[in-house]
């Protein structure tokens, strides 16, 4: 009988969750008779001075983590039981896919396949994301984005400045790439706000005017 879900209390586990979801959604998604043998991989920037693989592959690079600004002054989070907690950070990803390979038609066709393959689910639910969440030592099931989450992704047009900056660590190497956002990453915090007991009465002091004599 598997482990019960529970609420995981280490929700900043989000970002990587998101990469990971990605990663695999590619993953599973890709047809082998098409890309035979293909890899898909979560890349630092120091991965991507050499060929992350030895024949065909995507690779999935977080090169910037931003604040939304639509999202920015959330309400408290309240939990079930009426609990409130400081509210959630909202936090937008920005993914680096590249597609690599031994020819450039199979780059290329990879590359389109990917942003064909992302573009055909643009919304990840909740369900999903905590499918890529993984599982504590003690075999309960990561439970990372609640019931009602779920992130947009959204193709981004870089600009050839942002592009070059990206690429600067293996400049020598820069590979056809498409920038992927992952929108409305909710970081939660866990520091609870105490709620007082409802105000039943107030009492105001009465005050004595006192006339000048």
């Amino acid at each position: 009988m598997p482990a019960p879900l529970e609420r995981n209390m280490a929700t900043f586990q989000a970002i990587a969750v998101t990469g990971n979801t990605i990663r695999n959604l590619l993953a599973e998604a890709s047809p082998p008779d098409l890309f035979p043998g293909a890899q898909f991989r979560l890349c630092q920037a120091s991965n991507l001075t050499t060929p992350p693989f030895p024949d065909l592959g995507i690779s999935i690079y977080l090169y910037r983590v931003a604040y939304n600004a639509t999202r920015r002054n959330l309400s408290p989070r309240r939990e079930l039981n009426g609990d409130r907690f400081k509210p959630s950070v909202p936090l937008d990803l920005s993914f680096l896919v590249t597609a690599w390979a031994r020819t450039p038609e199979q780059q290329w066709a990879l590359l389109a396949w990917a942003i064909r393959t992302i573009g055909d689910t643009p919304v990840l639910p909740a369900g999903l994301l905590n499918q890529n969440a993984g599982s504590d030592p003690d075999g309960t099931l990561r439970n990372v984005f609640r019931e009602d989450e779920s992130v947009e992704l959204v193709g981004e047009t870089l600009s050839l400045q942002d592009m070059v900056s990206i690429w600067e660590i293996a400049k020598h190497n820069q590979q056809p790439s498409v920038s992927i956002v992952a929108r409305s990453v909710l970081i939660d915090s866990e520091v609870e706000m105490p709620s007082g007991d409802p105000v039943q009465i107030r009492a105001f002091d009465l005050a004595t005017l006192k006339r000048d004599t």
